[in-house]
């Protein structure tokens, strides 16, 4: 009895939310290979480091869009360009000089921009984030009570990539099969990206470690004040007090002042960080340049230090082309295992004919 009741809650809840699944690994897995198919001019560059450089571009940068930015993305070691990010929506795209490469009002201009709002919003802000949320945590159950299920029917295991055929019961044996080979990869990828919509869930997984107030407290920027922002920021300046204080760190986003009173954050990365963007912190008065705070992100509380993992796990920054290629096979089985769900249960389900005498 309780078999049955989980397979029909198993079978009903994929056959409502598999579709949601399949278009997350399908734009996840995009999204993996974001850097290969950008195509635009130095985007291969090799990353600059020194603070001479990236001060010369951030000036330019600003000088480009006065009063309109809201922050900077610098180089990485896997993409050459600077991305500006404009307060009122829309960027640009520039060199490690600070030339403007190629610019956008909307997200709708950049496809690299609207399948990432995809994949994370769902093209609904807030709400579409509630809903992959709930996807992901369906998805959890998925495969929970998938492994629970197929281990009555392990005796008929058969290894498979593809369904024999588009029949009910061929996909069927295809889903179950497939499903507990990916369910390990499957299950890295659900958790490690449900943990960065939903704070309980990451409350969850970090409590054992950390006390999740402290975690929060440990992510979130204080709240800082300081003076009016300088017509002209002493950046060389302010990025030399920033790497004086952590010498191993790179510069990844510097964060403008939007209203009066606001400071200038800068978020690093230092070297053992597997966060791309890092969390390591250093705060800056906007009208005089001087360095008012600081943080380090290995100093972090161990549930934070988990916590901040779950990006470069989810999105594959760590661990190479080999874990890259891994992670591109967990969004692919997702994606086929969520659309073949979908047909076959509300297109290819079985006509029961009524027999007459």
């Amino acid at each position: 009895m309780i078999l049955r009741t989980l397979n029909l809650v198993h079978r009903w809840l994929g056959g409502c939310i598999g579709l949601v699944l399949a278009l997350l690994g399908l734009t996840g897995t995009i999204l993996l290979w974001k850097t290969a198919w950008i195509g635009l001019p130095h985007s291969d560059d090799v990353q600059r480091t020194d603070v001479a450089s990236i001060a010369a571009a951030t000036g330019r940068i600003l000088a480009d869009s006065p009063g309109q930015a809201g922050s900077i993305i610098y180089a990485s070691e896997n993409f050459g360009l600077h991305e500006l990010r404009l307060v009122a929506g829309g960027g640009q795209y520039a060199n490690q000089d600070g030339a403007p490469v190629t610019a956008w009002a909307t997200q709708w201009e950049r496809p690299e921009q609207w399948i990432f709002d995809l994949h994370h919003h769902l093209f609904t802000g807030d709400l579409g984030e509630t809903v992959a949320g709930v996807a992901g945590l369906s998805a959890l159950m998925f495969i929970i009570s998938g492994a629970i299920l197929w281990w009555r029917t392990r005796r008929t295991f058969r290894f498979r990539l593809w369904p024999k055929r588009l029949s009910r019961a061929a996909i069927l044996m295809h889903h179950r099969d497939l499903g507990i080979i990916v369910a390990p990869l499957l299950l890295l990828t659900v958790v490690t990206g449900t943990m960065m919509i939903f704070r309980p869930f990451a409350a969850l997984i970090v409590g054992p470690f950390s006390p999740p107030s402290e975690v929060v407290a440990a992510i979130t920027p204080p709240p800082l004040r300081g003076g009016l922002l300088a017509q002209q920021p002493n950046w060389q300046a302010m990025f030399t007090a920033a790497r004086s204080r952590f010498p191993d760190a790179e510069f990844r986003i510097l964060a403008i002042p939007r209203r009066p009173g606001d400071v200038i954050f800068l978020r690093m990365r230092r070297a053992a960080e597997w966060l791309p963007n890092g969390r390591t912190l250093v705060a800056f008065d906007a009208a005089s340049g001087r360095l008012i705070y600081s943080r380090d992100a290995l100093a972090m509380p161990m549930g934070a230090q988990i916590f901040n993992a779950a990006y470069p796990i989810h999105s594959a920054k760590v661990g190479g082309l080999g874990y890259r290629l891994v992670m591109t096979l967990s969004g692919l089985a997702m994606m086929l295992l969520g659309t073949l769900t979908v047909w076959s249960f509300w297109f290819r389900r079985k006509r029961h004919s009524i027999a007459t005498g």
